[in-house]
């Protein structure tokens, strides 16, 4: 080979983004819940748990935390799922991420829809695999230091 012969050189691929690790799907209608299950795994989500009520949501979260949520607002045991949401917020910054899932999203609080995005009912599975790789949004308080500094 001719040393003035160009070496061809790989171009930067760009980051890949990736799933969480580990998912809880809060969701009541057993069908969706099984496909949203089917399609995070299929997509590489290593832990996919399932918890019907908020109950189930909650000993889930006490037993460990999930890098996301996908939060069903209107459950069988409460119809303010998002209440959830606001405990896990209160774990601060490095908490999971939320993905609410409804099908009245106007029946949400503007100020907690505003924790994660909002899904609405009926959505493709593959939808909620693309917006979990999405970077997590920032809250205000983190956006604010971050203006600060």
């Amino acid at each position: 080979m001719d040393s003035r012969t160009p070496i061809m050189t790989r171009t930067a691929q760009p980051p890949s983004r990736s799933l969480p690790r580990h998912v809880l799907v809060v969701e009541d209608d057993a069908i969706l819940a099984m496909a949203l299950e089917m399609a995070l795994r299929d997509a590489g989500v290593e832990q996919v748990e399932i918890s019907s009520t908020s109950e189930m949501a909650l000993a889930a979260l006490r037993t460990g935390q999930p890098d996301a949520i996908v939060l069903d607002v209107h459950l069988a045991d409460r119809d303010d799922g998002w209440a959830v949401a606001e405990l896990v917020r209160s774990l601060g910054p490095s908490g999971p991420r939320i993905v609410f899932s409804t099908g009245a999203p106007q029946d949400i609080p503007e100020q907690i829809a505003e924790m994660g995005c909002v899904m609405e009912k009926p959505y493709d599975p593959k939808e909620l695999v693309e917006v979990l790789t999405e970077p997590k949004r920032r809250g205000l308080i983190s956006r604010l230091r971050a203006a600060l500094k």
